[in-house]
């Protein structure tokens, strides 16, 4: 089983169901209002869980309701809580808007999340001990670059997705082995809209790139390798919420166990897929038993467009940052 932690953010979603998104100061009627478990460190979290990880998760919940509700919730999926601390205030919340067509638009208000600014006695041994560490953007710069510096420190492969997106610090660049932008926040760090041309750039700063693109699947690219592109499955979006998270999450798993790149890709996009068949973030998620069995029903489907490094020895690899 492959050990993976994850740094990063619980929030408790409130997700209002539109058949249009509202503009500007216009008003419009729901249809349904829910209020899920999420938060992009604790989503990862829990699709890694769910898809056969041994996950723990280190950051910070409120002393409310919402925290011991994302608490059960995580120890419900199976991620180890122990390094998840209980601080004074209210818990991280997202507030979420989801149309008719699954997209979503989501403002997040940090709560807990925000007083995390650097790790704990035994977060250090424990992302050690890990094969993975996930890191987002969604707690203070300096607890990510700790984390990141702790991962480099042990030899553990970091995987960062850049949400909400930002300027990186050349030493957080340079501690990430894997980046996971989507094409919107790649093309904001890159100012290059075209997939292609921004994984480009972003090789001269970390030594692989998967940028999501949606209905597209991802972009695979690595130094010194041809980009590898991998179709998604298609399906109806019922909502896209933690896709993304979902996909970082397999992604993890996948290369942990050791598979291919191009193997570990299309897996991790049959279970984003699944999700956003869905309503909500965790809810959505789907089991390993359902993604084998996705992943096995689509493999007479379009397969993976190129050549990348890893064909045989299936990882992304630990430490290659430049």
């Amino acid at each position: 089983m492959t050990a993976i932690a994850v740094l990063g953010s619980t929030n408790m979603d409130l997700v209002a169901y539109v058949p249009k998104a509202p503009n500007p100061g216009e008003t419009v009627t729901g249809r349904e209002f829910r209020t899920v478990p999420g938060g992009k460190g604790a989503n990862q979290a829990v699709a890694a869980a769910r898809l056969g990880g041994e996950v723990v998760m280190i950051g910070a919940v409120g002393a409310d309701a919402f925290g011991v509700r994302l608490r059960e919730a995580l120890a419900g999926a199976g991620v180890e809580t122990a390094a998840l601390r209980t601080v004074e205030g209210a818990s991280g919340t997202a507030h979420i808007t989801v149309d008719d067509e699954g997209a979503n638009s989501i403002v997040v208000i940090p709560g807990a999340n925000g007083r995390v600014t650097g790790l704990e006695p035994g977060d250090d041994s424990r992302i050690g001990a890990a094969d993975s560490l996930l890191l987002q953007l969604e707690l203070p710069l300096e607890a990510v670059l700790a984390g990141a510096r702790a991962a480099r420190a042990h030899g553990v492969r970091t995987v960062l997705t850049p949400a909400p997106v930002r300027p990186l610090p050349d030493e957080l660049l340079a501690a990430t082995d894997l980046l996971v932008p989507n094409e919107h926040e790649a093309a904001a760090l890159t100012g290059l809209t075209d997939p292609h041309r921004a994984a480009e750039a972003l090789l001269r700063a970390v030594p692989e790139v998967v940028i999501t693109l949606g209905a597209a699947g991802c972009l695979y690219a690595a130094r010194g390798c041809e980009p590898l592109a991998v179709p998604a499955p298609r399906v109806r979006a019922v909502d896209t919420t933690a896709a993304g998270d979902t996909f970082v999450g397999a992604l993890a798993v996948a290369l942990g166990e050791g598979r291919a790149v191009p193997e570990a890709l299309r897996w991790a996009s049959v279970a984003a897929s699944l999700s956003v068949q869905r309503p909500g973030a965790q809810s959505s998620m789907p089991t390993r038993t359902e993604t084998d069995a996705a992943a096995l029903a689509g493999r007479s489907g379009p397969q993976a467009d190129g050549t990348a490094c890893g064909e045989s020895d299936g990882a992304v690899r630990a430490g290659g940052a430049a």
